[in-house]
C-alpha cells in the first residue's frame, strides 16, 4: 500500500486533521460514512486539480468503522500521465487502497470502463470483511452502474454492506431499486443487518418508499429534518443525494462536515452516521 504523506506546507489545501464526529457515544455503536469523491479530480481543463491526497487525510479524519464510496478509480492512464508531474504524483495503488487508512481493509469492484480507465464502488473497513459481491445494474449502456456487496464481521455477527451508485433518470433507479431487491433476496440471508448506502441521485426524494417496500429504512435521526443531511452540491448543499437505507440497525445521529477544505475535494460532502442494532 501507497504511503499517504501530508500536503506540504503552502499546499493550497489542507484536509481536516481530527474528526469531524464527536466521540463514540457507547458501547455497540457502528459509526459508517457515504462519500462519492468525484474519481479524486476537480476542476476542468488546465485548472484540473488532484485532491485524492487531500481526500486520504480525510477519510481517515473522518474515523469511521466503514466507509461506503463512489466514483472510485483503479487506474486512468491519461490523468496519471497528468499529474506525475505534479509534487505528489497519481498514487501508484488504486485509489480504494490508497485511501484506506492504516489497518483497513478495502474492496473495490468497477463499475464503468471509459476510454483511459475505470471507476466503481468502494468500501474501507475497520473491521474483517469475507468475500466481495458484485452485480451489474446497468439500465442502458450511457451510464455504467454497479452494487458492491461486502459481508463485515463486527461485534460477532455479520452487517451486509452494499455500496450502490444510482443513475440520473428516475425510471432507471426504480429499475435498480428492483434489482437491488433481487441482488438482497438471492444473496442476503433475511435475517441478516443491511446497510445499503451511496449516492442515490434522488433529486426527487421519491426512494424512501419502494426502499421500504425491501425492508430498508432511511437512516434519519428522530425528529431530524432530512434537509440537515444535504451533501450536494458541496459548495452550497442542496439535494440529500447521499444516503443510508438500514435493517436491523437504527440510526443515532448523523453528521455531514462542512467548510471550504470539504467543499473543495469532490463535488459532494460526505454523510456521517452513527448506527445501533435495533
Amino acid at each position: 500500500m501507497t504511503r499517504r504523506v501530508p500536503p506540504r506546507p503552502g499546499a493550497r489545501a489542507h484536509a481536516p486533521a481530527s474528526s469531524p464526529m464527536p466521540p463514540y457515544s457507547g458501547f455497540g455503536a457502528l459509526r459508517v460514512a457515504t462519500y462519492n469523491i468525484h474519481k479524486g479530480v476537480r476542476g476542468l481543463g488546465p485548472g484540473k486539480r488532484l485532491e485524492i491526497h487531500n481526500l486520504g487525510l480525510a477519510v481517515e479524519s473522518l474515523d469511521v468503522d466503514l466507509v461506503f464510496l463512489q466514483e472510485v478509480r483503479l487506474y486512468h492512464t491519461h490523468e496519471a500521465r497528468r499529474f506525475q508531474r505534479t509534487s505528489f504524483g497519481w498514487p501508484a495503488d488504486g485509489q480504494a487502497e490508497f485511501l484506506a487508512p492504516m489497518g483497513y481493509e478495502a474492496a473495490y469492484r468497477t463499475n464503468a470502463v471509459t476510454r483511459h480507465g475505470e471507476h466503481g464502488n468502494a468500501l474501507l473497513s475497520r473491521w474483517p470483511i469475507g468475500d466481495v459481491g458484485h452485480q451489474d445494474v446497468s439500465d442502458h449502456r450511457f451510464e455504467q452502474r454497479g452494487l458492491l456487496h461486502v459481508p463485515v464481521a463486527w461485534n460477532g455477527e455479520t452487517v451486509h454492506a452494499v455500496v450502490v451508485h444510482f443513475g440520473l433518470a428516475h425510471r432507471s433507479r426504480m429499475r435498480q431499486v428492483q434489482r437491488l431487491a433481487e441482488f438482497v433476496e438471492r444473496e442476503i440471508p433475511h435475517e441478516a443487518k443491511l446497510i445499503v448506502a451511496g449516492d442515490f441521485n434522488d433529486w426527487g426524494e421519491r426512494l424512501d418508499a419502494p426502499m421500504a417496500e425491501l425492508g430498508l429504512a432511511r437512516a434519519t435521526p428522530p425528529g431530524a429534518p432530512r434537509i440537515g443531511s444535504a451533501t450536494f452540491p458541496s459548495l452550497a448543499p442542496m439535494f440529500a443525494l447521499d444516503r443510508f437505507y438500514l435493517r436491523g440497525l437504527v440510526c443515532r445521529s448523523t453528521l455531514v462536515p462542512r467548510g471550504a477544505t470539504w467543499s473543495r475535494m469532490s463535488d459532494h460532502l460526505p454523510l456521517i452516521a452513527e448506527l445501533e442494532p435495533n
